[in-house]
């Protein structure tokens, strides 16, 4: 038996919570920019305490801060489409480790840091606090 409220379902029979389709997050979103002084080493830390996915066993909201810390090699992200980036995962079922090392993938494939570090710290749920940290390259 199939139940189904606001476009997702669920078989009685089966745990897992099926969102209604929706599309991938994409990589296409990000922009970068020159990096103004890409001959220094230095770190580039951008805080995001609003990052929201949605567990993909519940259908319930994961709310999250995201610190994304890297070392710039020629280029750097843009904040605004970095924003529009995250907003993708609002109605994207999966598990903190998937979202976290999908971003850190699609972040590194667009910025090509010589370094880089994701710290995903989400709100406790049931009493556990989770926190998943990935990191890209050698810290200088």
């Amino acid at each position: 038996m199939n139940l189904t409220l606001g476009g997702a379902s669920a078989s009685v029979n089966s745990p897992v919570f099926t969102p209604p389709l929706m599309s991938q997050p994409t990589r296409d979103l990000l922009e970068t920019f020159p990096n103004p002084f890409p001959q220094r080493d230095y770190i580039v830390d951008t805080v995001c305490p609003e990052f929201t996915s949605m567990c993909p066993k519940t259908g319930q909201p994961d709310f999250g801060t995201l610190t994304i810390t890297y070392i710039p090699d020629q280029v750097c992200y843009e904040l605004k489409s970095l924003k529009m980036y995250l907003q993708q995962y609002r109605n994207h079922g999966a598990f903190y480790e998937n979202v976290t090392n999908t971003i850190l993938d699609d972040l590194v494939a667009v910025t090509q840091p010589r370094w880089m570090k994701i710290s995903a710290d989400f709100t406790p749920r049931g009493g556990i606090r989770t926190t998943v940290i990935v990191e890209h390259g050698q810290k200088m």
